[in-house]
């Protein structure tokens, strides 16, 4: 196959009349998201998107996501998926960054609408009442090839600003196919998704994978543990993702329901505590398949194997079936078993490059096609791999990726502030949590009440700190760089 579209149409014809979306009363068969993923495309080609213009969706989770996402690869066009946690400024830069013609708003940010200019066609989704019930079918499909573009996934960047991953059609499918055959997911198996669907995580893993191997997908607005466990029970799910933050709620959450049918449960984003892999598996009785990626490498790198195949705790696992990982030093030279450099991978997955940012993907690809995560790692003798740290600077909040560099030129905007830094800091919830270092200017004062109200205007709430120290200057290198391990080691002791 060549297009996602075309894996969608192949699975819809194979078993038409099979579930595919469990949705709170709603359920979707194959022929029935595909039908109304052509109705979807059909207007976005009324509304006058071609090939190869980007189309941006501002939904939660829901059918609705689904059907925009498969309708709009089918116009043709390229999917930009748009986290539903931005304020308006953050929104804005990805519609103008990307040149999205078109804007399709879910009902919770009507309010948006008039605060676009450029983007040809703002539209609001007509909510639907059920999966539709007539439909000249099947509509024709596109002529897409998997070197076409099919998604641009922004990701927080050093610079302040995010930066578009594009993804291809053959990105995902290869991804996909090897994902499906490295944990084996089977026909039998039903994901219960509640990661967020503008994530490449929750398309990937929770909603093309179950796809491809004729599974089936349960699907929440967003996690909260009693339902979770509910629907779980009540569907009789086998898998679902998550990161570490939500197997810590998991654990401390009474279980009242049969969770006998989880077979497996896949863990990323950050490491996950020994103590709380064990306590969970032994709790659920269900194995955790600790595994690595980024938007960038279209989700998947490397996964531990489910059973009977060895596992390591701690580790993320073996790379997938044709990818190429391994550990680099600073003059990008493979470092033997043992040593700690930094996290590379090359393969079918790895993105196109950096939307209309050469420089960026340059920095990010070198000559050889290995794309440079940023993470700090090792590999041990069995060629199993290890997070140790990230080179950048980045922050992980519940699985939200945060980069101090954004938060700080905001901060850098604010009358009163001289100077500020950004760290994350540990937390048992969380994993990091966002902390603000600020010195201000002379005779200005401000609180932390006042600097979140101010926020709130520019970034969504995530990425506030939730932790604000006011000093009278912050510790600096004799180059004048400030030095951000002082500050993270002062509220530590």
């Amino acid at each position: 196959m060549n297009s996602l579209p075309h894996l969608l149409r192949e699975r819809a014809l194979q078993s038409p009349d099979t579930p595919f979306l469990f949705f709170k009363d709603q359920v979707w068969t194959l022929r029935q998201i595909d039908a109304a993923s052509d109705i979807c495309a059909e207007r976005l080609r009324c509304a006058g998107v071609c090939k190869g213009d980007r189309a941006a969706l501002l939904l939660s989770n829901g059918p609705e996501f689904i059907v925009h996402y498969f309708g709009t690869l089918k116009a043709g066009a390229i999917v930009v998926p748009i986290n539903t946690l931005l304020k308006v400024p953050e929104v804005r830069y990805i519609l103008e960054n990307s040149g999205a013609k078109h804007l399709t708003l879910g009902p919770e940010h009507h309010s948006m609408a008039g605060s676009f200019e450029g983007v040809e066609k703002v539209e609001s989704i007509e909510l639907f009442s059920g999966p539709p019930q007539s439909h000249k079918y099947p509509a024709p499909l596109p002529v897409l090839s998997r070197t076409d573009l099919a998604a641009i996934i922004y990701t927080s960047g050093t610079t302040g600003f995010p930066k578009g991953a594009t993804l291809s059609h053959g990105n995902y499918l290869w991804d996909i196919e090897v994902l499906v055959r490295s944990i084996k997911i089977t026909a039998e198996d039903r994901f219960l998704c509640f990661l967020p669907l503008f994530h490449v995580n929750g398309q990937v893993v929770t909603m093309l994978a179950p796809l491809f191997a004729q599974g089936s997908m349960v699907l929440m607005e967003k996690f909260s543990p009693k339902e979770f466990l509910g629907l779980l029970s009540k569907f009789k799910c086998t898998a679902f993702s998550g990161v570490p933050s939500v197997y810590s709620v998991l654990l401390n959450t009474p279980v009242e329901s049969d969770l006998s049918s989880l077979r497996f449960c896949i863990c990323g984003a950050a490491p996950m505590p020994v103590n709380v892999f064990e306590a969970f598996e032994e709790k659920f009785n269900a194995h955790i398949l600790e595994g690595y990626g980024l938007s960038e490498g279209s989700c998947v790198s490397s996964v531990n194997p489910p059973p009977p195949g060895k596992r390591k705790v701690g580790s993320i696992g073996l790379p997938i079936n044709g990818q190429k990982m391994a550990i680099f030093d600073s003059e990008n030279k493979e470092l033997p078993a043992g040593e700690v450099g930094e996290i590379v991978v090359r393969g079918p997955n790895v993105m196109q490059g950096y939307w209309n940012n050469p420089e960026e993907t340059r920095e990010a690809i070198d000559n050889n096609g290995f794309l440079h995560t940023g993470d700090l790692g090792s590999r041990d003798e069995d060629g199993y791999f290890f997070i140790k740290g990230r080179k950048k600077e980045m922050i992980i909040r519940g699985g939200e990726n945060i980069y101090p560099k954004e938060i700080e030129e905001i901060l850098y905007k604010h009358a009163a502030i001289a100077e500020a830094a950004i760290v994350g800091l540990p937390h048992k919830r969380w994993g990091e949590e966002v902390a603000a270092f600020l010195v201000l200017k002379e005779n200005e004062v401000l609180t932390a009440k006042e600097l979140a109200v101010y926020l709130k205007e520019f970034i969504a709430d995530y990425k506030l700190p939730r932790r604000v120290v006011f000093l009278d200057s912050l510790p600096k290198t004799a180059t004048g760089k400030i030095q951000k391990h002082k500050l993270r080691e002062s509220v530590a002791s």
